[in-house]
């Protein structure tokens, strides 16, 4: 779940990080009130996506008058494919420096990464490219946690000059947000040093782990869900969990974790995963719809059954999908692995049903099905 920079901001403060003086408005006079209460002001679209400066979304004011006009311009324009409806209006910075920090989930180290670069104000992906070597990277073991001495020996070497000690302390207490926040991702872009020597953080951008949305009640109704696909909206009424990928290898699986290792290994030789979607024990019940998900992606041109059963038996789950292909009749190449408890009736149903020999091992039925697909080298 996404949260706009009005709703990312009361956050950061109550953890004891500077924001500037800002205003939720969603009206022209809404914005003029704010501008005249605190002017200069900064009017900025509330959209969860990046790249609203570039999209000409975030505008400086210097009067009310300014901020009226600033407001009709932002107001209802489309930026990324959201509409502009809401409007955070601010109080300007006089801006000295300007930093890049963020705490995020890392799949390399399987666990927190905090991100420190003393080069701010532009994309992250942009400071990687033309200098890599200015991103400073802190693995996080949960275990410990980030303190201030972490923080430190992160920055050591950095020509942070008197603000040092205060990025130090930034940094523990961003950690510690996003701890307390079940926050998949926490960035703050700028992070400013102001004229006056104050810390400020300029933006920010939050995003709530999806398991952690039930802890976090009170977040709720400020995020904005991802946008769905057709298919992922339709997986969603169906009540099963659909993601579409860009590849052209279909993913049929049981568990979540089985689904994962399995588009891992489609990657692994080559080939690209089209889709996360698993049917668990329920494949008896929801094998056909299941199945039309998955067919229904025009770019689908191979697909990789695989059953595993511990307590669940293979069986079952593999009768549902038979069922539901003789009565769909797909033209595209499937490619079954199917073990553990039930897999001897499993392989015997396909045999006689499908004419269908499952593969001896999950990886030779998905080298098959890359194959199929015309996929890899």
């Amino acid at each position: 779940m996404n949260f706009e920079e009005y709703a990312s901001k009361p956050l950061l403060a109550a953890a004891g990080i500077h924001v500037p003086r800002g205003r939720l408005a969603v009206s022209v006079d809404e914005a003029a009130a704010a501008a005249r209460e605190f002017a200069p002001v900064v009017i900025k679209a509330q959209v969860p996506t990046g790249k609203r400066g570039k999209a000409g979304g975030i505008l400086p004011a210097e009067d009310e008058a300014r901020a009226r006009q600033a407001a009709g311009r932002i107001l209802g324009m489309d930026i990324g494919g959201h509409r502009v409806e809401r409007l955070l209006v601010e109080e300007q910075a006089s801006i000295a420096r300007e930093f890049y920090a963020a705490v995020l989930n890392s799949p390399a180290s399987k666990g927190p990464l905090v991100m420190f670069s003393a080069t701010g104000g532009m994309d992250i992906e942009e400071i990687a490219k033309t200098d890599p070597g200015a991103i400073r990277e802190a693995p996080v073991d949960i275990r410990t946690g980030f303190d201030i001495d972490a923080a430190a020996g992160m920055l050591a070497g950095l020509d942070l000059g008197e603000v040092k000690d205060a990025v130090a302390e930034f940094l523990v207490k961003l950690y510690a947000c996003y701890c307390e926040h079940d926050a998949e991702l926490l960035e703050v872009n700028p992070l400013a040093v102001l004229t006056d020597g104050r810390l400020v953080a300029l933006d920010c951008k939050f995003v709530l782990d999806d398991s952690g949305v039930k802890r976090q009640p009170e977040l709720q109704g400020l995020g904005t869900a991802e946008r769905l696909t057709a298919l992922e909206e339709r997986g969603r009424d169906l009540g099963l969990r659909y993601i579409a990928l860009d590849g052209t290898i279909g993913v049929l699986a049981n568990g979540a974790g089985l689904t994962m290792t399995t588009m891992d290994v489609i990657a692994h030789h080559g080939g690209e995963p089209a889709n996360f979607l698993e049917i668990g024990g329920e494949a008896y019940t929801k094998a056909k719809p299941a199945l039309e998900l998955v067919l229904d992606n025009p770019n689908v041109k191979s697909l990789v059954v695989n059953f595993c059963g511990a307590f669940a038996r293979t069986d079952v789950m593999t009768e549902g999908v038979i069922d539901a292909w003789q009565a769909l009749a797909p033209e595209v190449p499937v490619f079954f692995s199917v073990h553990g408890t039930g897999a001897e009736e499993a392989v015997a149903m396909l045999n006689t049903r499908l004419g269908v020999t499952p593969y001896a091992t999950m990886d030779k039925a998905i080298v098959a099905a890359i194959a199929a697909a015309g996929d890899g080298s």
